[in-house]
């Protein structure tokens, strides 16, 4: 089967490039790239969820031959969430499960204030609250002039999206969160439940809004327990 993986804002495929060592080997793990970074850093980023989806969905249709399912972290989450909706329009296979990860239920979200819209001294602190991005990184005056771009277009995918209401999807959905996470509260991932027809499950893990960067093993190893009826392993 094949495990795709969708990040954060202003992350790339790269945050996910040792993953693979800790899947089973009967899982193919494939990170998805974003517009504007990586392999795709010549084209420029989405500012708009419908089309990031619908370029994401024209990519993985030609890979949905075995069984598969979707991780999706903070705007990952949402653009994972999009993304098997848009499959189902097109009467495309459906994942055998779908992961979100520290992001709020779409039904109920509200964005504010406009973070995209900030100055850049406002957006760089909104960011250090954020915690996700390595503090050499904020301190480096060359790499945020290169990523500040990407971030903001990133926010604004998630502040201009709509929710328009579907049936719940018939797929299994497992909710993460961290404990410590102050940009999204634990009800805020409980309202997941109202997306899905079959099971949901909500999974808390040690750690702020990017738990999954200081630890992953405990991500890794739910993976693996979810996904067993799928790799026979």
């Amino acid at each position: 089967m094949r495990l795709f993986f969708l990040p954060f804002a202003g992350g790339g495929a790269s945050v996910f490039r040792t993953w693979h060592r800790d899947l089973p080997e009967t899982v193919e793990g494939c990170a998805l790239e974003l517009p504007g970074r990586g392999a795709r850093i010549r084209e420029l980023p989405s500012l708009r969820l419908e089309p990031l989806v619908q370029g994401l969905a024209d990519t993985l249709e030609p890979l949905l031959d075995r069984p598969f399912a979707l991780f999706g972290h903070s705007m990952g989450g949402l653009i994972s969430f999009e993304l098997v909706r848009e499959l189902r329009r097109r009467h495309a296979p459906l994942p055998c499960h779908l992961f979100i990860s520290a992001f709020a239920a779409p039904q109920h979200s509200r964005w504010s204030p406009q973070v995209h819209l900030m100055s850049n001294e406002a957006f760089l602190q909104f960011l250090v609250r954020l915690e996700g991005t390595p503090p050499e990184v904020l301190a480096s005056p060359g790499l945020m002039d290169m990523l500040m771009p990407i971030i903001r277009a990133d926010w604004a995918v998630i502040e201009s999206y709509t929710y328009r209401r579907e049936p719940p999807l018939p797929v299994p959905l497992t909710v993460l969160g961290g404990e410590d996470d102050k940009a999204v509260a634990r009800v805020a991932l409980e309202e997941w439940a109202e997306q899905t027809r079959e099971s949901f499950a909500l999974k808390m893990f040690p750690g702020g809004h990017f738990f999954l960067r200081t630890n992953a093993e405990p991500l890794l190893q739910l993976f693996r327990q979810v996904l067993q009826p799928w790799t026979g392993s």
